[in-house]
């Protein structure tokens, strides 16, 4: 990926500098205070799920690399070899750019849950990126729909495929995100409807890592209003569009009165991931509920470090990294800073341990890939940090039993 620790720190920070190089007191970094905890623990069973979910998008780190990525009946360098019962629909790759799109479809046969599993990865294209995060808002175009349509026609189609589906309204969404979406919705769709009509009580789940999961996101709103009534599961995911669109998809996916909180929707983060911290809310990004957050920095997780959080931004959970208060605050250009205020602050902050989390770009080789697992490698067994691991057992790793 040939960026240094330093060039990322830079490019992060850079980020903001369009707009608002000041960080206020409620977005100060999260610094000499441990993971926040609850009570709200998760079950073994929805944590052995996500740990298997884990696994299953990891394997999506073969499609579009060189070699021969995955094979049917479902055969590849990386994890395959743990789902016997899974049967290959078929491969995508759109591209190597940013608004590019990786994945697989696959079926899940008894006696594994039958599924359908559509799996999105993430993409290799780090700094591209995280420099794409910092994109203004777009319209957003109420699902389904093609952008070619005028906004009467659209609607029109959406309310003759589902009357029950509510219309989004003052919906904006990151435009590469949409972009990327886009490009993979002809790519997937004739599988899924074939798959769809050829295995009608087969659940359509959905699952994302990184900027898989934004459009994994983008995906379930889709399939919904088709009435597939999909399960999607998020690793990693960014803030995906404002408010308007965080409440249409908490609308469509809501679980009562805790939103998703064990619903059809669950957003994983972790600990020091940055990328569900971007992009800012300061340029109108929000997120949306069903998160279920792993507050243990390192591998391996256990039930008691993964929990539940209320609504779009519980601060005992990710959103708390933006709200602790501590160390120097970064000076403000607006306000006057030269750059030897920030060569002082950069001084009294004593380095990178008192960047805000949002701005901890080296966190994307570590703690935005530490999910189970460390994802993103296709090799046998995975990432080299997990091939001393055992599976885990009971929301345990074997060895630790």
């Amino acid at each position: 990926m040939g960026y240094d620790m330093k060039s990322l720190l830079l490019l992060g920070l850079s980020l903001s500098l369009p707009y608002k190089f000041a960080i206020s007191a409620l977005q100060a970094p999260l610094i000499g205070v441990s993971p926040p905890t609850s009570n709200q623990n998760i079950s073994v069973e929805l944590f052995n799920d996500l740990e298997e979910l884990s696994r299953i998008v990891d394997i999506s780190y073969c499609v579009g690399i060189t070699g021969p990525g995955i094979q049917k009946p479902f055969l590849c360098a990386s994890r395959c070899q743990d789902f016997d019962s899974f049967e290959l629909v078929t491969t995508w790759n759109t591209g190597p750019f940013v608004s590019d799109s990786c994945g697989y479809i696959v079926l899940s046969h008894p006696p594994s849950p039958p599924r359908i599993i559509v799996a999105f990865r993430g993409t290799y294209s780090v700094a591209n990126t995280i420099i794409d995060l910092s994109t203004i808002p777009q319209e957003y175009i109420p699902y389904p729909g093609d952008e070619n349509e005028s906004e009467g026609k659209r609607n029109s189609r959406n309310r003759a495929m589902n009357a029950e589906q509510p219309q989004c309204t003052n919906c904006k969404v990151h435009a590469g995100f949409m972009q990327s979406w886009r490009h993979t919705k002809p790519e997937i769709l004739p599988h899924l409807k074939e798959a769809v009509q050829q295995y009608p009580d087969y659940q359509v789940t959905l699952v994302g890592h990184s900027l898989g999961g934004a459009v994994a996101a983008l995906a379930s709103l889709d399939f919904n209003a088709r009435g597939w009534n999909p399960q999607v599961t998020t690793f990693g995911e960014p803030r995906i569009g404002n408010q308007g669109l965080m409440q249409y998809l908490d609308q469509i996916f809501s679980d009562g009165d805790r939103a998703n909180i064990t619903g059809r929707y669950r957003r994983v983060t972790h600990f020091d991931d940055p990328v569900p911290l971007l992009p800012l809310t300061e340029w109108g990004y929000q997120m949306h509920a069903g998160e279920v957050y792993i507050s243990k920095p390192d591998l391996s997780p256990e039930v008691e470090d993964v929990q539940y959080c209320y609504g779009d931004d519980d601060s005992s959970c990710i959103a708390g990294a933006e709200t602790y208060i501590n160390g120097p605050h970064i000076p403000s250009i607006e306000q006057g800073a030269d750059i030897e205020s920030l060569k002082s602050w950069w001084k009294d902050a004593k380095g990178l341990s008192t960047v805000p989390p949002r701005y901890r770009m080296w966190q994307l080789f570590f703690a935005h890939r530490d999910y189970f697992w460390r994802l993103g490698l296709c090799i046998p067994g995975g990432d080299p940090k997990d091939w001393n691991r055992e599976y885990f057992r009971d929301g345990k790793g074997e060895s630790e039993l």
